[in-house]
């Protein structure tokens, strides 16, 4: 049996690999990088293996405080930023201008996906 606390260290390890990723794309961007560029590949496979990792763990935590379907307001919303973070590569590489506003951005979800996990409010 995985306890909580391993789920929680691979949730974050997740949280750590997804804000990494999109954190370096933005920069290159930002700054002026070209979209090719030798390290594409690595930083899409962090960012695909952090978003399973953050999946895995958070319902892992679920399930061992004992939370199922249907979910209460906070998890719905902390899953829609899951896929919100998911699709945010594939903004960054359509549309690098849209770079500094999704720096802000990007800060404001993961701030909001803390509140939600530490305060629970719905």
């Amino acid at each position: 049996m995985v306890s909580y606390l391993v789920y929680k260290n691979i949730h974050l390890i997740g949280v750590f690999m997804i804000l990494m990723a999109v954190g370096g794309l933005l920069l290159r961007c930002i700054t002026g990088g070209t979209q090719e560029h030798s390290w594409r590949r690595p930083v899409a496979i962090t960012h695909g293996v952090g978003l399973l990792l953050v999946l895995l763990g958070g319902f892992g935590m679920l399930a061992r405080i004992g939370i199922y379907w249907p979910w209460p307001g906070w998890v719905t919303g902390k899953v829609i930023i899951w896929m919100i973070f998911g699709g945010l590569v594939g903004v960054i590489f359509r549309r690098p201008a849209l770079a500094r506003s999704l720096w802000w951005v990007t800060i404001a979800l993961a701030g909001l996906a803390a509140y939600l996990a530490g305060h629970k409010p719905l």
